[in-house]
């Protein structure tokens, strides 16, 4: 009798701890997404960049040495627009404020909506990129037909690795969605546009 209830505690206990493992790796799944987000935010492991604005710091400007800044632009698959740059290629010296022009165009007829997503390789040197100004930092909207070039804005910093020459900067279009109130219909019903 003893060794049968003892078998039956050992069981629950099994079953107990299972269930509770089954659970926290279950939990652990879906919290590894963000968290390996936060984890490229931080580091800049594969090329994640922050997304909001950096001061300018007044520090000297490294004449000594040139840093190669490319700019690299990519569409996306349900967003019919076209980014391209100015410049697809600049030097810049570590502690020197830069600029360069950006223009979208909506090549439909509606309005839409998208977001621009940096990516900086080698992703070491993602830390030492100040964007000042970006149109990362937001959505845009764009008419149909509508042309608008916006310029980004950055500073690369002084303590730049020295082994770091070159630095690529991507600028991938993704399409978002919007609600937005229909005007046609009197119920004021939520429809979705892109």
């Amino acid at each position: 009798m003893a060794t049968d209830r003892s078998q039956e505690a050992g069981v629950k206990r099994t079953v107990i701890r299972s269930v509770a493992a089954l659970i926290g790796m279950f939990a652990f799944a879906f919290a590894l997404v963000p968290l390996y987000d936060v984890f490229c935010r931080i580091t800049g492991l594969n090329g994640k960049v922050d997304t909001t604005a950096k001061a300018i710091i007044h520090e000297e400007v490294d004449q000594s040495r040139y840093i190669t800044v490319q700019f690299i632009t990519r569409g996306s698959a349900g967003l019919p627009w076209q980014m391209s740059v100015e410049t697809r290629q600049m030097r810049v010296h570590p502690g020197q404020t830069a600029e360069v022009d950006f223009t979208f165009t909506n090549n439909s007829h509606q309005e839409t909506w998208g977001r621009a997503v940096p990516s900086v390789s080698p992703s070491s040197a993602t830390t030492h990129l100040r964007k000042v100004s970006c149109f990362c930092f937001q959505e845009q909207q764009l008419q149909g037909d509508e042309r608008l070039t916006i310029p980004l804005i950055f500073q690369l910093a002084r303590d730049l690795p020295e082994e770091i020459n070159t630095i690529t900067l991507v600028y991938t279009l993704y399409p978002v969605q919007r609600i937005a109130l229909n005007p046609v219909n009197n119920n004021n019903a939520v429809g979705d546009s892109i």
